[in-house]
């Protein structure tokens, strides 16, 4: 069986803990370790004072990443972030006590795969992006949650501005919070396109609403408010790391269905190299667009439900 270094660490990543595997010929070492940046600086002395050339550990939730961000800046090491379902089809003694013994020997042997790990630039992009993303579906959420307190009270708004936090809608929300509820005078502040439906709109505006649901109205909109304030600094950080790459940007801006926002999420989680795709096959299964075509005795095993684009859940 080949044999791709005979200086190995296979690593058990826990949340409090770290076991260490150190394989060498005719030698092994383990130690455990604590997870604070003084301990991982331990092990990587550690690691380093036996003369490893890999290190492999399990994609294991994100206490890998501590752990890489060390292992990265080592010019004599080369880290593999393996997929732990990988590791778990290969056969062997895969036990709490032998977990750290079992990935470098298989490590030692070439039969793990290192999944693609992007550079540090991409990693701390994707963060950004992700938690942005993560604020406009809590804004959504909270715009949900207006429209059910204002179809509670009556006020069916939602039947003739679509829109929930568009400027008229908005503007007789506040007012609404003011105590103000004569739905004429609330029609009057409509806008745009909205104004045409005035006389349905103060229809919609004549409800019941109480003290305690204007309360959850205020305190829904600073929400809002707050979580514009927070995508907008985000919004600011982002384009300032993505300004090397504004003409790829404005290239898929370009395409039908893809805004900037969506550009901005593209070049984050597949990364501007696409040399590392031989095809537009291989970049479709990678980010899991790709289901397998399995067939035992005849019957095709179709994907489960929801295994479509994976490609904001990878590594």
């Amino acid at each position: 069986m080949r044999i791709i270094s005979n200086f190995v660490c296979g690593l058990d990543v826990h949340k409090k803990s770290i076991t260490a595997c150190v394989l060498l010929p005719n030698q092994k070492h383990i130690e455990t370790f604590g997870t604070m940046t003084d301990d991982l600086i331990l092990l990587i002395d550690w690691i380093r004072s036996h003369n490893c050339t890999h290190v492999a550990m399990e994609s294991t939730g994100v206490y890998w990443k501590p752990i890489y961000n060390l292992l990265e800046l080592e010019p004599d090491i080369e880290a593999y972030v393996v997929n732990a379902q990988h590791i778990k089809q290969v056969p062997g003694r895969k036990t709490d006590v032998k977990d750290a013994e079992w990935i470098a020997e298989l490590l030692k042997h070439g039969l793990l795969k290192p999944s693609y790990i992007p550079s540090r630039e991409q990693r701390e992009l994707r963060e950004l992006v992700r938690y942005r993303r993560s604020l406009i579906d809590e804004k959504a959420r909270e715009a949900n949650r207006i429209q059910k307190v204002l179809e509670g009270a009556n006020i069916k708004l939602g039947s003739v501005a679509s829109n929930v936090l568009g400027v008229s809608r908005r503007a007789i929300i506040n007012e609404i919070i003011k105590g103000n509820i004569e739905p004429t005078k609330l029609a009057e502040l409509s806008k745009g396109k909205l104004r045409k439906k005035k006389e349905l709109l103060e229809q919609s505006l004549n409800g019941l609403i109480g003290p305690h649901q204007r309360l959850m109205l205020k305190k829904q909109i600073e929400h809002i408010e707050f979580l514009e304030e927070q995508i907008s600094e985000l919004d600011e950080e982002i384009k300032k790391r993505t300004s090397s790459f504004e003409e790829d940007i404005r290239y898929m801006d370009s395409i039908p269905g893809i805004g900037r926002q969506t550009a901005e999420q593209l070049l984050a989680e597949v990364g501007p190299d696409m040399t590392r795709f031989p095809t537009a096959n291989h970049l479709t299964s990678w980010a899991g667009m790709a289901p397998g075509q399995n067939e035992s005795a005849g019957k095709k095993d179709l994907p489960k439900q929801g295994m479509g684009i994976n490609i904001f859940g990878v590594l």
